[in-house]
């Protein structure tokens, strides 16, 4: 397993995490990244929706977006190497159908599971269209509400991204606020 830092970040080292398409590999984790996001060249995402409140919604959403519910439900294909996100677990999303099919290679950089906090992010890995790293955090606050947020930082890494330019952000923010609307529904909040 590839070595981390003391808050749970990947410190770029060993052979579970190699091949990654950016150098920033962790920023997204929420104890603090090293730089401010995004990375200079990177264009940042952060998209926060509020799931409902209570402590049986952020164990319902916590387990949706560990266990690839979320990304399933929303209406991507999901192929993971383990049942749930743990750091150096290989997933390639799907988006489209058939031979239509964008496969997009990842690996999970970092986990959380904290009594408010759980959540994960990816980074891309060769063959991606885009280059960066995305992130799905489900947290409740103090004052019981339960939220997921989804952070990233990318940029186009194949040519029809780079043609697309801002449709290609578009669609990322809107996938964004999907994923909060399912997890929302996955979560039983009303």
């Amino acid at each position: 397993m590839a070595a981390q830092t003391g808050d749970g970040r990947n410190d770029g080292t060993g052979d579970g995490f190699s091949g990654f398409t950016y150098r920033e590999v962790g920023a997204t984790h929420p104890g603090g990244s090293r730089a401010p996001l995004p990375p200079p060249g990177f264009h940042l995402l952060r998209v926060r929706t509020r799931l409902g409140t209570g402590p049986g919604v952020q164990r319902r959403a916590g387990e949706a977006v560990m266990g690839w519910g979320m990304h399933r439900a929303v209406g991507v294909s999901i192929r993971a190497a383990a049942p749930e996100a743990e750091p150096g677990v290989r997933v390639t999303v799907g988006l489209g159908l058939g031979r239509l099919r964008l496969n997009a290679p990842c690996r999970v950089v970092w986990a959380l599971r904290e009594p408010d906090r759980t959540g994960w992010a990816y980074g891309t890995l060769p063959g991606h269209p885009e280059c960066g790293e995305e992130a799905f955090l489900v947290e409740r606050l103090p004052d019981d509400s339960v939220w997921l947020t989804v952070t990233a930082f990318s940029r186009a890494a194949s040519w029809y991204t780079r043609a697309a330019g801002p449709l290609t952000r578009a669609g990322q923010r809107a996938y964004a606020r999907r994923c909060g609307r399912v997890l929302r529904r996955l979560s039983g909040a009303a």
